[in-house]
């Protein structure tokens, strides 16, 4: 992957977003439907906030397994919006960032996906997903063989010694 490629080569762009006033009762419906982990929070096009799995499923840490309570739960959801659990003041990135810029964003900051705007719209999203799909399709090169190769015979090399 060419690190100093635009962020546009590799994000993806075909987005599931929810506006804030949504229950999360549709933020629900979209993690069980679609096979994702982060749903960006739109007002006209303008991203406000985005909500991860991992944040849904704390909010759920309090609904009862029983199935006597699926109706308090279920109401629970109605009850409460998407901007109610949104997490707010996001790092954001222009499609034609770097990669490496996304790469020190995620190592620095520990997340795990990054909107992206342009002229205040948000126009996609890179998740480390997208870094690794991008990665597993980079081709091998013979010059990668050799350089792995002289790497494992001087690590033998050093252990023999």
């Amino acid at each position: 992957m060419n690190v100093l490629a635009p962020i546009k080569t590799i994000m993806s762009s075909d987005l599931v977003t929810v506006n804030p006033a949504d229950k999360l009762t549709l933020v629900k419906e979209i993690f069980d439907e679609h096979n994702i982990h982060h749903i960006p929070v739109v007002r006209f096009k303008e991203l406000v906030g985005i909500i991860s799995k991992t944040d849904f499923l704390h909010f759920l840490r309090g609904f009862s397994p029983n199935d006597e309570d699926r109706f308090v739960n279920y109401a629970r959801l109605r009850a409460y919006t998407a901007e109610e659990i949104m997490t707010k003041g996001l790092a954001k990135l222009d499609p034609d960032d770097r990669i490496n810029v996304a790469l020190e964003i995620f190592l620095v900051n520990r997340f795990h996906a990054i909107p992206v705007v342009k002229n205040d719209e948000l126009v996609g999203i890179l998740t480390t997903y997208d870094i690794i799909k991008a990665l597993a399709k980079e081709n091998v090169t013979s010059d990668q063989i050799i350089e792995s190769r002289k790497a494992d015979w001087d690590n033998q090399n050093l252990m023999a010694g």
